[in-house]
């Protein structure tokens, strides 16, 4: 399998009530690469947000003054230490600061995670198949640490018409074993891979990702395969 990542320009600063899947549609349709069946689009979280209006006033001239919205969005706090505080969201993601997010917005103002970020990918989803009649797959990303690792990486925290999870057990390895334990997700690499044609700093929100796996193109939802459930977490 061969991927090809195209970053998608032409997205404008992001406001409240627009329409995503038809902005990204036409950006992605008057590119070189334009749109076609099986495209997986990954769209940033913060652009999400702001279509959505999920965001707050905070005060620009105090560093902690978004402190008291992470507590109150945090349904747990895991762990603090000075400023950082480790959070588990109502999505069930543990993250800092309850995932509020102060770069690449308005001075003034904090971005908040969308309400139901899969909902938010079938929605793009559905827009462009109505646009354009193309059917597509999309990922909201954002960017996570990790425990125990240095640096962040972007992680699906959404998704629609492609598989979060890849179900990888009772298949065999190029050795010919028996894979007992093995689910990838998938979603996550892509929203990984995507980053590195975005960037941080680049004001490209959305990258498109050509090539995906057929078999990977279905109805999905990280809620449903990636959130594990505290039954099954061995550290909670």
């Amino acid at each position: 399998m061969t991927l090809m990542i195209h970053p998608v320009s032409g997205i404008p600063e992001i406001t409240q009530g627009i329409d995503l899947g038809t902005l990204i549609g036409d950006a992605c349709s008057s590119s070189e690469f334009g749109l076609t069946n099986g495209d997986v689009l990954v769209v940033t979280q913060k652009i999400v947000s702001k279509a959505e209006g999920a965001m707050v006033e905070i005060d620009q001239n105090d560093p902690l003054s978004h402190k008291p919205i992470v507590e109150r969005e945090a349904v747990r706090i895991l762990r603090r230490r000075g400023d950082l505080i480790i959070t588990e969201t109502k999505h069930g993601f543990v993250c800092a600061n309850a995932g509020i997010d102060l770069s690449n917005v308005a001075r003034g103002q904090a971005a908040l995670l969308p309400e139901d970020s899969d909902r938010s990918a079938r929605r793009i989803v559905e827009r462009i198949r109505h646009n354009y009649g193309v059917s597509v797959g999309v990922i909201i990303s954002d960017t996570f640490g990790r425990p125990w690792r240095r640096g962040v990486t972007d992680v699906a925290i959404g998704c629609a018409g492609v598989a979060a999870v890849v179900d990888l057990r009772g298949t065999e390895d190029a050795l010919g074993r028996e894979l007992m334990v093995t689910e990838v997700c998938v979603a996550d690499e892509l929203a990984a891979a995507a980053d590195l044609v975005c960037g941080k700093a680049e004001g490209i929100p959305v990258a498109l990702v050509r090539g995906v796996d057929s078999q990977w193109l279905r109805e999905s939802s990280i809620q449903d395969e990636v959130v594990r459930s505290p039954s099954e977490d061995l550290f909670r």
